[in-house]
C-alpha cells in the first residue's frame, strides 16, 4: 500500500459506525473524549464544533470537520446553548435517536461517523493532523469526498440489503479522503510552506524512499539504496530525509517494520517465522528479541493478549 493508507491501517481497529442526526434549535451535543477519532459533516443548516482546546469552528451546509485525536468537543446549534452528553456504546455504537416530531423539519441534518484507533503505534502522518481538520465546502473542491458523503447520507437514509457491509467500506473510504483532502491542502502551502510530514511526502526523494519501504518492510534496506530512489547521495538522502521525517531512515524503517509486525500478530494466523520474514527478518530469534525491545512483551505473548 501507499504510505497514507498504511498510516491509517497501521491505527484503524474494529467497525466504524456512523449515524444520520436531525436537529431542532436549540440543540446541543456533547461528546466525550475517547481512544477513537470522528467527523461530523452538516447536510443541512448550520452548526458550531466547539472543541475542548481552540476556537469554536462554525459549520455550514456541506462542511466536513474530522476530529483525530478523540480529546471530545461539542456540537452545538448556538454557542449558549448549554449541550447535553451523548455517550457512545463500547464498539462505538450510536445511541438510537429520539423520534421525531409529527411533521417537523429538522433545522439541522448532520453525519457523524465514529472510528476506533489504536493508539498505541500512532503514525507520525496522523499524529500531526491539528485538533480540527475544517474542510469547508467549496464548489469543484473534494469531489471524491463530497461523492463519499453523499453515497454514506443515501445508505444512513435509506437502508437497502447489503448496507451494513456498504457502509463500513464508505466510512474507511471517507477517512483517508479526509485525510488526503487535509494533506493536499497542505502541500499546497495550507498557512505557509508545508512541513513536517505533509513535506516529506511533498519532496519526490523522501517520498520515493517511504513508498519503497512501505512496499517492500522485508527487503534489507541501506541508505544508499533508498538514498538512490530519490537520486540523491546517501549523505544529502540521510540529511534530508531527518530533517523532514524526524528521525533517519534506518530508524523509521525498523519502527514500520515492528509496526508491521504487531499489525499481523493482531490480524493474522501467520507463523512468528513468516511474520519475521515479512518484518525483514531472517532470524525468529532476532525478530523476537528486536520485537521485545519495542514493545515490552514477547510476540507470542503480544499476540496472546491481543485475541
Amino acid at each position: 500500500m501507499d504510505v497514507l493508507s498504511d498510516a491509517v491501517a497501521a491505527m484503524r481497529t474494529g467497525r466504524p459506525h456512523s449515524s444520520r442526526r436531525d436537529y431542532h434549535a436549540p440543540w446541543g451535543t456533547r461528546f466525550d473524549p475517547s481512544d477513537g477519532a470522528g467527523f461530523h459533516v452538516v447536510l443541512r443548516g448550520s452548526a458550531w464544533l466547539v472543541p475542548t482546546e481552540g476556537e469554536p469552528v462554525a459549520l455550514g451546509p456541506g462542511d466536513v470537520a474530522f476530529l483525530a485525536h478523540g480529546r471530545g468537543h461539542a456540537l452545538v446549534s448556538a454557542l449558549e446553548v448549554e449541550p447535553e452528553a451523548v455517550r457512545l456504546g463500547p464498539d462505538g455504537t450510536w445511541p438510537e435517536p429520539p423520534l421525531p416530531a409529527r411533521d417537523s423539519t429538522p433545522d439541522t441534518v448532520t453525519l457523524c461517523g465514529a472510528y476506533l484507533l489504536d493508539r498505541t503505534r500512532a503514525h507520525p502522518l496522523l499524529t500531526e493532523l491539528p485538533e480540527v481538520v475544517h474542510l469547508p465546502a467549496r464548489v469543484g473542491a473534494h469531489r471524491a469526498l463530497r461523492a463519499a458523503v453523499e453515497l454514506l447520507g443515501m445508505e444512513l437514509e435509506e437502508p437497502q440489503p447489503g448496507s451494513d457491509i456498504i457502509v463500513t467500506s464508505l466510512l474507511d473510504t471517507l477517512l483517508l479522503y479526509i485525510v488526503r483532502a487535509w494533506w493536499q491542502r497542505e502541500r499546497r502551502g495550507g498557512a505557509g510552506h508545508p512541513t513536517g510530514w505533509s513535506a516529506a511526502l511533498a519532496d519526490p526523494a523522501v517520498a520515493a524512499a517511504l513508498r519503497a519501504i512501505h512496499g517492500a518492510p522485508d527487503r534489507p534496506w541501506t541508505v544508499e539504496e533508498l538514498g538512490a530512489h530519490g537520486g540523491l547521495s546517501r549523505a544529502a538522502f540521510a540529511r534530508r530525509f531527518t530533517t523532514l521525517v524526524g528521525e533517519p531512515p534506518l530508524t523509521y524503517l525498523t519502527w514500520w517494520r515492528m509496526t508491521t509486525a504487531g499489525r499481523l500478530l493482531r490480524e493474522d494466523d501467520l507463523s512468528l517465522r513468516q511474520i519475521a520474514q515479512r518484518a525483514g527478518y531472517t532470524s525468529e530469534f532476532a525478530f523476537a528479541k528486536a520485537f521485545k525491545r519495542e514493545y515490552g512483551v514477547p510476540p507470542g505473548q503480544y499476540r496472546r493478549r491481543a485475541s
